[in-house]
C-alpha cells in the first residue's frame, strides 16, 4: 500500500526482455536507504517487488500482464520514473490509499499554465472515468492528486510548482500516456451496492480483436 507521495524521480537503466515479460534495472536515491529484496516499490504507480537492491540502482521483474495494463511496456532506458516505497503505518498519509494496481493507462489531451498551476486534462477508459468525481483523488503514475472536474470521458487536474518539479509530471507533454488508479473507496462502494441489488452488476466484456490486442494475445 502506497500513500501517492513520490519519495524522489529514478530513471530506467537497463531492460531485458522476455516471452515471460520483463526486467527492468531502475536508477535511484533516496528510496534506496532501507530497501530490501522482497520490498514493493510504486514504480510511476505500479506495484512491484524489489529483486535485487545493489550499489544506485534496483531490479525488477515486470509481468506479461503488468506490461499490458500499464505503459511500462513504453519505457525505453533513461525514461523517468515517480518512485515510492510501500507505505508505514504509524506515518502522516500525505495523499491518499494507494494500492499500486493500475486500472488502466490514460492520454494528456491537454496542458495549460494559469498562474502558478499547470492544468492537464487527462482522456480515461471507462474502468477509471466511472470513479472520477469533482474534488476525488485520483493516482497518476503514482501521485495522488485531486481532481478539478469531469467531463464525458476526461478529467482535469491541477499541479502546483513543487509537485512539477520533483515529479516526472511536470515532463508530459500532449499525447503521453499516464498509468491511472482510480480512488479505491469508489471500488468498494460500487462492489457493496452491487451485491445488495442496488446496482446491477457489470456485464460481460466483450471478446473481440481489440479487446485481445489490449491484453497482448494478438
Amino acid at each position: 500500500m502506497f500513500s501517492g507521495i513520490v519519495e524522489e524521480m529514478g530513471a530506467v537503466q537497463a531492460i531485458e526482455r522476455g516471452l515471460a515479460g520483463a526486467k527492468f534495472s531502475i536508477l535511484a536515491s533516496a528510496i534506496l536507504e532501507d530497501l530490501q529484496v522482497g520490498e514493493s516499490v510504486s514504480v510511476s504507480g505500479a506495484c512491484l517487488t524489489a529483486t535485487i537492491v545493489e550499489g544506485n540502482s534496483f531490479s525488477v521483474d515486470v509481468s506479461t500482464e503488468t506490461m499490458n495494463c500499464t505503459f511500462l511496456s513504453k519505457m525505453t532506458v533513461g525514461t523517468p520514473l515517480n518512485l515510492e516505497r510501500a507505505m508505514k503505518l504509524n506515518a502522516r498519509i500525505g495523499g491518499h490509499l494507494v494500492t499500486g494496481h493500475v486500472d488502466g493507462v490514460g492520454i494528456l489531451r491537454a496542458r495549460e499554465q494559469d498562474g502558478n498551476a499547470l492544468y492537464l486534462t487527462v482522456e480515461a477508459p471507462d474502468d477509471v472515468i466511472r470513479y472520477c468525481v469533482p474534488k476525488g483523488s485520483i493516482t497518476m503514475d503514482g501521485i495522488s492528486l485531486t481532481i478539478n472536474a469531469v467531463k464525458g470521458s476526461s478529467f482535469s487536474v491541477a499541479i502546483i510548482p513543487h509537485t512539477a518539479k520533483v515529479t516526472t509530471i511536470g515532463l508530459k507533454q500532449i499525447g503521453d500516456l499516464m498509468n491511472l488508479e482510480s480512488d479505491l473507496i469508489g471500488k468498494y462502494v460500487e462492489r457493496l451496492l452491487q451485491g445488495s441489488g442496488t446496482l446491477p452488476s457489470p456485464s460481460a466484456p466483450s471478446i473481440d480483436k481489440d479487446y485481445l490486442q489490449k491484453r497482448g494475445l494478438l
